[in-house]
């Protein structure tokens, strides 16, 4: 089901997305840490985007690439929720409101599907005909 698999590749670029944002605390560049890790995360996201990008068209999905970047993102805001969140920010003082109304979260969310339908503009789109994409 392309459900199924577009959820798969949500899941795997959370994961991927959460090890990196960690990784970052290890090399401090900067003397605010969680602005690093943000800096951080919102520039290699795209190149993790872009690589489950190509593992999820490569098998002929044919499925826009915007709701794709959609779902992406929908997949790992809810992951965020259930586990980001609780184990990384209320133990710290921080709030869902914090978390979700943060610039850098919709920055990341505008960044997955920009560079899921960018990926799909010009790698899928022209192998499929205008009126066969879902």
């Amino acid at each position: 089901m392309k459900l199924i698999r577009t959820i798969g590749f949500g899941i795997l670029i959370w994961i991927i997305g959460v090890n990196l944002y960690a990784l970052s605390f290890y090399l401090p560049i900067l003397e605010d840490t969680e602005k690093q890790a943000n800096i951080w995360l919102s520039i290699i996201i795209i190149p993790v985007v872009w690589f489950c990008s190509k593992l999820y068209f490569k098998k002929g999905v044919t499925l826009h690439g915007l709701w794709a970047g959609l779902i992406f993102f929908g997949v790992s805001a809810i992951l965020d929720a259930l586990i980001t969140v609780p184990f990384t920010v209320l133990p710290y003082g921080g709030t869902y409101a914090d978390f979700f109304i943060d610039f850098g979260f919709w920055f990341i969310g505008l960044e997955f599907m920009a560079t899921t339908y960018v990926y799909w503009h010009a790698k899928v789109r022209s192998k499929i005909s205008i009126g066969n994409y879902q």
